[in-house]
């Protein structure tokens, strides 16, 4: 099973409403479940450098099947896999990045940026629930 445009058209209402909410800009990036881009939004007075963090968050969960937080357990300097930041053109390791599910199966991804990380998570969280 793959994303649809609706789903994503769905998930993207939910994670900009969850932003509009706390009152954080957000760029918003949700992908197919191969990490190719489906729908993105930098909502008004997002930052611009969050662009590529909100792609790049997406696109860690989906290389690793896990939230872009639980990737990040292995980029910590005491960790063996130190360094693996610098592969896949490039890992994200804090939290905004995770699996979107559908019947228990994985369709996409989503990837948010904008805010604090905690901030982050929230939209995320609230735009992975079909």
């Amino acid at each position: 099973m793959e994303i649809t445009t609706k789903q994503a058209e769905k998930l993207m209402s939910q994670a900009k409403a969850k932003a509009e909410e706390i009152n954080v800009a957000m760029n918003i990036a949700i992908t197919d479940k191969w990490g190719h881009l489906k729908a993105f939004e930098r909502m008004d007075d997002a930052f611009l450098g969050s662009i590529d963090i909100a792609i790049k968050k997406a696109k860690t969960s989906m290389l690793f099947r896990m939230t872009s937080e639980q990737v990040g357990e292995f980029l910590k300097p005491e960790v063996a896999a130190y360094g693996m930041e610098n592969t896949s053109g490039g890992l994200i390791g804090f939290p905004g990045g995770m699996p979107v599910k559908a019947n228990g199966e994985i369709i996409g991804y989503i990837g948010v940026s904008g805010g604090f990380p905690i901030q982050d998570q929230t939209v995320a969280s609230a735009g992975s629930t079909i």
